[in-house]
């Protein structure tokens, strides 16, 4: 598997990204070739945008006394 950085670019109605020739050497991929691209943006907030926010019952706070006092109390 190959991992870069690239930006993204407007090619005409699409975007594109360019993957350099040192980076693809040596995997026998040529030009024509089906790949997959798996995309993932270099932002702060990214596990946010993965899975949304979830609204607690409780306090975290309280959830995590709970926790401790389950674990650690006998």
């Amino acid at each position: 598997m190959i991992e870069i950085k690239s930006k993204l670019r407007r090619w005409g109605n699409s975007f594109g990204i360019v993957v350099p020739q040192n980076a693809i050497e040596g995997e026998q991929i040529k030009e024509g070739d089906e790949i997959t691209v798996h995309l993932k943006a270099d932002k702060d907030n990214v596990l946010k945008e993965m899975f949304g926010s979830f609204k607690f019952s409780q306090p975290i706070d309280e959830m995590m006394r709970e926790i401790d006092k389950e674990l650690y109390d006998e």
